[in-house]
């Protein structure tokens, strides 16, 4: 009885007794620790006969069996790493079985085609679970840096399509754009004059949007039909000074947010019609907000026209001794940085009386900076002249703390400088009675302090020490009224240091 089937019709019948079998059952592993045992395909030959067609396939399959364990009799180093992976303190949870199982599998496999199996230094190898760790690590720095396309999905299409190698130096150069960067990637390779004033003009030029076309249309609807790409430049600011023919003697002052007209501004002879009349007015009327704001537009006027002459000398002159005896420092330091200017281009003015004020300036808000660089401008002739003489003095005074002589000078003071020292004498009074305190004990006569601190009566001096709630300190004697110094030192020491704490710097030089 034969086991082979007959052959279809047509069909040349085999040789051999028994065909090959459709597949080899394979027994699956329950781990890398199992020897992998391959399956023998058998084989068999025409017996003889029937009765000894069994002995040949068993001695042949023994054979085989013994050569599949000859090719894989891994060394002990090998199997020594694949139970340390599998060892419970060396398992890590983000790395699941079959994973580890993959790459022990592609790590031993590559190691045995390389010939490198025996040689390789298992014993220091990393772990799978470690590298498995840092495969994910490399490819999360890869999705956040710029996408890049690996050797081996890129090598067969560049093979395919240019076999030439492009090296590393190629894509420095313009042509390095490919297909391979993304356009808004690719774009930044190029530089800002490329991008803008260079444009790519390869190729028809796109189509225009329908939002393009509308505008197009309302324009040369607009146009009467006639489109122009022409604009007109931006004309160029006038080379020389305008010059002005308002004839108004009086003109609100205005910020220009634009280039002055001529019709608005005055010329230089209506400017000193305009300053005569500023003069009356002020000897009259002494409205100072009107005061200011007219010499503020006459000022304005002179500027545009770019008037620099012994009359702007003077109009800044008098517009900064105005604001003095009002007190407007803002105004006032305005004025006196523009009269440096001038004097220092050598126009001629009242330079010796200015420098004096800003001297006196300067001991105010005590900026000990530019005070020595104040002093430091000045000349051996111009320490002499009696306004700044008289600056210099007060200014020793105070660092000597010479109340006695500061006082003194305070009562003789050349041109306006005494708007300036009112400023400060406040203070200074504080620090010369509290000083009083310490060394007149345990009282001091009213009139005393009158006449040291330059007070104009004894009322006056009284008031101010009322005005820091020294009312007690006050006594009413037989002969006078005294002052007890014994109980006011902290009292005016406090108000001394909370006076010299506050220094108004409003518009300072």
């Amino acid at each position: 009885m034969s086991w082979a089937a007959p052959p279809p019709p047509g069909v040349q019948t085999a040789p051999y007794g028994y065909s090959h079998s459709a597949y080899t059952a394979v027994p699956v592993r329950q781990g890398f620790s199992q020897a992998y045992q391959a399956q023998p395909q058998y084989t068999y030959s025409s017996p003889a006969n029937t009765s000894q067609s069994s002995t040949p396939p068993m001695a042949s399959t023994a054979d085989h069996q013994q050569t599949q364990q000859q090719k894989f009799d891994w060394p002990d180093s090998v199997r020594s790493y694949v139970q340390r992976s599998f060892q419970s303190s060396n398992l890590d949870p983000s790395v699941s079985r079959a994973e580890m199982e993959a790459k022990l599998k592609e790590t031993i496999r590559y190691t045995q085609d390389q010939g490198t199996m025996h040689t390789t230094d298992w014993d220091n190898m990393p772990l799978p679970q470690t590298i498995i760790k840092n495969e994910r690590q490399q490819a999360l720095m890869q999705s956040m840096a710029l996408p890049a396309v690996t050797a081996a999905s890129v090598a067969p299409v560049v093979a395919a399509v240019n076999p030439k190698k492009r090296k590393s130096s190629d894509f420095s150069g313009p042509e390095a754009t490919t297909s391979v960067t993304v356009p808004w990637r690719a774009a930044r390779g190029l530089s800002l004059e490329d991008r803008v004033t260079k444009p790519l003009m390869e190729g028809p030029l796109p189509a225009k949007s329908k939002l393009q076309k509308n505008v197009e249309k309302r324009q040369r609807r607009n146009d009467g039909g006639y489109q122009s790409s022409y604009r007109s430049p931006t004309p160029p600011p006038p080379a020389g000074p305008i010059v002005g023919y308002n004839q108004s003697l009086e003109k609100r002052f205005l910020r220009l947010t634009a280039a002055p007209k001529p019709a608005d501004v005055r010329p230089e002879y209506i400017l000193h019609q305009t300053l005569d009349l500023l003069k009356k007015k002020w000897r009259k009327d002494g409205n100072y907000n009107y005061i200011c704001d007219q010499f503020k537009s006459l000022r304005q006027d002179l500027t545009v026209q770019r008037i620099r002459n012994d009359f702007t000398v003077s109009v800044y002159e008098i517009h900064a001794r105005i604001a003095l005896e009002k007190g407007d420092l803002g105004e006032y330091n305005q004025c006196q940085t523009q009269l440096r200017a001038l004097y220092k281009a050598g126009l001629k003015g009242n330079s010796i009386e200015f420098k004096a004020y800003r001297i006196l300036y300067f001991i105010h808000t005590a900026n000990r900076t530019a005070l020595n660089d104040a002093i430091a401008d000045l000349t051996t002739a111009e320490k002499e002249e009696r306004p700044i003489k008289h600056a210099l003095n007060v200014r020793s005074a105070l660092a000597l703390g010479n109340y006695h002589k500061f006082f003194q000078l305070y009562l003789d003071v050349p041109n306006m400088g005494a708007y300036l020292m009112d400023m400060f004498v406040k203070r200074e009074r504080l620090a010369a009675l509290a000083n009083m305190c310490k060394a007149f004990k345990p009282d001091l006569k009213l009139r005393y302090i009158t006449e040291e601190l330059a007070f104009e009566s004894d009322a006056e001096a009284a008031q101010f020490i009322i005005d820091y709630n020294g009312q007690d300190l006050l006594q009413e004697r037989q002969d006078h009224i005294a002052f007890l110094t014994g109980k006011a030192g902290m009292l005016f020491e406090t108000a001394r240091a909370q006076a010299f704490s506050r220094v108004d710097l409003k518009g300072q030089i």
